[in-house]
């Protein structure tokens, strides 16, 4: 590393003057500045700075999932600029409180002035969104084209780029598809795992059925859930079923990365599977913080504006409350705890399954 030559200053290095002068208030352009709004200013712009910050992680983590093979050492750095997402997120999620210390009142103050700017036209969070895998095919009606055309020309165009190149979901998804199937001579995974299913569905079968502590309509539905439940599990060894599903919406990951994830889980303790879990439990707690973050700003919304609309045009609280369970991306790692087996129930793996899997992970 060279050595600086010049002298660095403080306020010069970080450009404060930029920064601390960026904050115009619009309604001092039509009478006397209304106080609260250097904080409406200050909090979105600090947000915009963290996207920032979020967005060059997850370009350097896309970087990497974007090469043929991903070395061990290169997932370690990549699960720790993860973890940075994810403490990111907490302070994003917790500044919100500081949002709440205005009153609805002090927000009518000068809220009418920004019409048509909206939260929404944060190209920076649409790129973080579109960066993780939120892709337009699976947006709610509003974001897949009105959105769009509320931006500008330059920013539809940069946006609609983005769309065309891999995803972090996507690539994940590749790289989870390459793992070689667990099946060698004397064992099948696969095989010992439905079997083993089997027989834990058919024990939850007998449970509801035979259970005093529920009514008729309570033994109904319970038998119902568990039914849709069952097909869930007969989709993973069934490649059609399992592509059906996945057009209803119920799947979005492959049929192999789902088998390959379920099987890190599965067998998480075993060191060759440490960093891989780390990855998958990273990305579901990314995928949290933000739906956390989702229903924050909804619940802010609704206390400060009610049933108003949107500045931007949207239903306001109505379309933000949507997107808190709508745009979820990683819902495929949650719900895997459906299919998980107590580990009393699983096989121990041979050397040789235990070698294979290790040379393919170290690639």
């Amino acid at each position: 590393m060279k050595k600086n030559i010049e002298p660095c200053y403080y306020g010069d290095y970080l450009q404060l003057d930029k920064i601390l002068g960026a904050q115009d208030l619009q309604s001092e352009k039509y009478g006397d500045a209304a106080h609260e709004e250097m904080l409406f200013i200050i909090v979105h712009q600090v947000y915009e700075l963290w996207f920032k910050q979020v967005l060059h992680e997850l370009n350097a983590v896309i970087d990497t999932f974007n090469q043929e093979t991903v070395k061990d050492q290169q997932l370690t750095l990549v699960v720790h600029r993860l973890q940075r997402v994810i403490q990111i997120q907490k302070l994003m999620n917790d500044q919100i409180a500081i949002m709440e210390t205005m009153t609805p009142q002090q927000f009518l103050s000068f809220r009418d002035y920004l019409v048509p700017a909206s939260g929404f036209q944060s190209i920076q969070f649409k790129r973080l969104e579109i960066s993780l895998g939120l892709k337009r095919d699976f947006r709610i009606d509003f974001d897949k084209q009105s959105f769009y055309n509320r931006l500008t020309d330059k920013d539809r165009a940069l946006l609609e780029t983005l769309e065309s190149k891999p995803s972090l979901f996507e690539l994940v998804d590749k790289w989870l598809s390459r793992m070689p199937l667990l099946k060698t001579e004397g064992f099948d995974f696969w095989q010992y795992y439905k079997d083993a299913a089997e027989e834990m569905l058919k024990d939850d079968h007998h449970t509801i059925s035979t259970s005093d502590m529920l009514s008729d309509t309570e033994r109904r539905q319970e038998l119902k859930d568990l039914q849709a439940t069952m097909e869930n599990f007969d989709a993973l060894f069934d490649d059609t079923q399992f592509e059906k599903l996945r057009g209803e919406g119920k799947f979005r990951l492959s049929h192999k990365a789902l088998l390959s994830a379920l099987f890190i889980k599965q067998y998480s303790e075993e060191p060759i599977f440490n960093l891989p879990f780390q990855l998958i439990t990273a990305l579901t707690e990314i995928d949290e913080q933000l739906t956390i973050w989702r229903y924050r700003h909804a619940m802010m919304v609704q206390r400060m504006l009610g049933t108003k609309i949107g500045t931007g045009g949207s239903s306001g609280h109505h379309y933000l409350k949507k997107t808190t369970e709508s745009n979820r991306i990683y819902l495929d790692f949650f719900n895997m705890a459906t299919f998980l087996l107590p580990k009393s129930a699983l096989p121990e793996l041979p050397e040789t399954v235990r070698r294979r899997l290790g040379f393919y992970l170290q690639q």
